[in-house]
């Protein structure tokens, strides 16, 4: 390796470096208050960075959120949600589907909280927080298509109507309401399965 480039990787490295502390500040700062105590300053403070330095790195408070939810999906989703693509039982991925939003939303459900409650807060956090749950309608569209192709009989509700309602019982909202009264996950998860089922069976 050249002397230039073993610079310009430890230049890197020092970057990567920099941008997963800032990210681990963003999660902090959110769980050690609510949304109103999250500014770009108070990561940089926990991160022991200046504030230029966030912006440089991820150019606004959305896009230091935007890596936090990168960092929380990698963790906490797609070690379950990888293995519904490749279930052949559209049954099974649905199953598959509602129990890795439920782990998801449960793997870091106070941060998770806060940071998509800044969307009644910010618009461009809200059309972020909406894409990324318009990622989750995708996942459910491509299960059901193949559940409607398959199922004898088909559903009588139309497929369009079954989405949208199975995308509203999939997410973290609903999700964070039925973790009441000392209701454990499974408990919560179950009854998020047997929602689909019966609306899949209407």
């Amino acid at each position: 390796m050249s002397p230039r480039a073993y610079k310009l990787g430890q230049r890197q490295a020092a970057a990567d470096e920099t941008r997963r502390r800032i990210v681990a500040a963003t999660r902090a700062v959110l769980a050690a208050g609510g949304p109103a105590e999250f500014t770009v300053d108070a990561v940089a403070k926990q991160a022991d960075v200046g504030r230029m330095t966030v912006y440089y790195q991820f150019e606004s408070k959305r896009g230091v959120l935007e890596a936090l939810f990168d960092d929380l999906a990698n963790r906490g989703l797609m070690p379950s949600l990888r293995p519904v693509f490749e279930e052949r039982d559209p049954s099974r991925a649905l199953d598959g589907v509602i129990g890795a939003f439920a782990t998801f939303w449960n793997s870091d459900r106070i941060v998770l909280r806060r940071a998509r409650a800044l969307a009644a807060l910010d618009h461009e956090i809200a059309e972020s927080v909406r894409a990324r749950d318009e990622l989750r309608r995708g996942h459910l569209r491509k299960v059901l298509e193949r559940l409607y192709a398959q199922r004898t009989p088909a559903p009588t509700r139309p497929l369009a109507s079954s989405i949208d309602i199975l995308h509203m019982l999939t997410s973290f909202e609903t999700f964070d309401a039925l973790l009441i009264d000392s209701r454990r996950f499974e408990e919560a998860t179950t009854i998020l399965r047997e929602l689909a089922s019966a609306v899949l069976a209407s």
